[in-house]
């Protein structure tokens, strides 16, 4: 008789087999950060890889710290098993398939964005784009904000705030987090407990504190940034680009960087691979590489520095409502960056079209995101007005 104990035991993983399957995994997991979370799930428990003890607190770690939740929970997996190696090895393998294909779509964009058949493509893609964008919004809000009305509250004001500006503002983030603070876990309770939370939480506020005196300089400074910021989901990082990118440095047009969210989109691995894009469109391909590398520079640093502390005190009320408060103001700086983007793409009765059909698909029958746009950028072909 097979002792139950030896059915649920872990089996050594080496470090080059890992590597492969975050390799395979970064060249074909589409479906953005949750379904990439998912898959690991499947794929490492069922192996016995990792326990699902482990899983489940590597998730806990990667959705309570800033940056793309995929990426973290891959080098999460890397760290428990090899350590420093094991994180550093998973990571670049997990976002090596996706940078070298959105290198590539950059080159081609840049090389023939003049054909009229590229910009009938981009016409279609932009809207059902927006779709996407809105629709996560909405998840997201009712997942992690879900009844809770100051969280609404939270979340409408950076809605509001976002529209009105036209930027996201990202410092509001954090006072959305001390707010959360203050809501859960209220100063006369500081007094109960003896580990100070300050450090963890001023951590994203020192992120965006690098200098630059040079144009690569100034692109990794933005995007170290920029990935320490995104809060809640890969999509929480279109705002905050759309603020740096757009409007602050003027590295990029409207029509450009709603492309480059696209290309994030359409894309497997994490959303935020859309740095890579713009790094191109800015400085070629070397900007496209520091603008990769900065953005999951935060996410590595976490997983290697902190995350044995987030998870020991992840529990801590104070930490807790940091995240309830910065995350729903994320969630609504998505909600509005959607608004502004949407000005700018859905500009006549064609893209109006497309951008309301993708919208229903995507919400009525749970239809694969990249087939959506897929089907929306046929349709800019077929109604492209030029």
């Amino acid at each position: 008789m097979t002792d139950a104990r030896d059915e649920n035991a872990l089996i050594p993983v080496g470090l080059w087999e890992l590597v492969l399957y975050f390799l395979r995994l970064g060249a074909l997991g589409f479906g953005g950060p949750i379904a990439l979370a998912g898959y690991m799930q499947r794929d490492l428990v069922a192996r016995r890889w990792v326990s699902e003890q482990e899983y489940k607190e590597g998730l806990a770690f990667s959705q309570t710290c800033p940056g793309p939740l995929a990426a973290q929970l891959a080098m999460w997996m890397g760290f428990i098993r090899h350590g420093a190696t094991g994180a550093s090895l998973v990571g670049i393998a997990f976002i090596l398939p996706p940078y070298l294909m959105v290198l590539i779509v950059a080159f081609l964009y840049v090389t023939y964005h003049g054909l009229p058949v590229v910009q009938a493509l981009f016409y279609g893609i932009g809207p059902a784009v927006i779709a996407v964008v809105a629709l996560s919004a909405q998840r997201l809000a009712r997942t992690l904000v879900g009844k809770d009305k100051r969280l609404w509250v939270i979340f409408a004001t950076l809605a509001v705030i976002t529209v009105v500006a036209k930027a996201e503002i990202a410092w509001l983030f954090v006072v959305s987090g001390g707010i959360g603070v203050l809501l859960y876990h209220p100063p006369q309770k500081w007094r109960r407990y003896r580990q100070p939370e300050s450090t963890l939480l001023a951590l994203p506020a020192a992120a965006g504190k690098a200098l630059s005196l040079s144009l690569l300089g100034s692109l990794g400074a933005f995007f170290v940034k920029a990935g320490a910021f995104t809060f809640g989901s890969g999509l929480a990082i279109v705002p905050f680009l759309h603020q740096g990118v757009v409007l602050q440095h003027h590295w990029l047009n409207e029509r450009q960087f709603l492309d480059a969210v696209a290309v994030g989109i359409i894309t497997p691995g994490p959303v935020v691979i859309t740095a890579a894009f713009v790094g191109y469109l800015v400085a070629g391909v070397t900007g496209s590489v520091i603008a990769a590398a900065a953005v999951f520079l935060p996410v590595y640093l976490f997983v290697l520095f902190i995350g044995r502390y987030i998870l020991r005190y992840r529990e801590h009320p104070a930490l807790q409502g940091f995240v309830k408060g910065a995350t729903a103001a994320a969630t609504g700086a998505i909600a509005g960056a959607s608004v502004i983007l949407a000005e700018k793409s859905v500009i006549d009765l064609n893209t109006a079209l497309i951008g309301g059909t993708a919208l229903l698909v995507l919400w009525r029958f749970k239809t694969p995101e990249l087939l959506v746009v897929a089907l929306s950028a046929v349709a800019g072909v077929v109604l492209y007005p030029g």
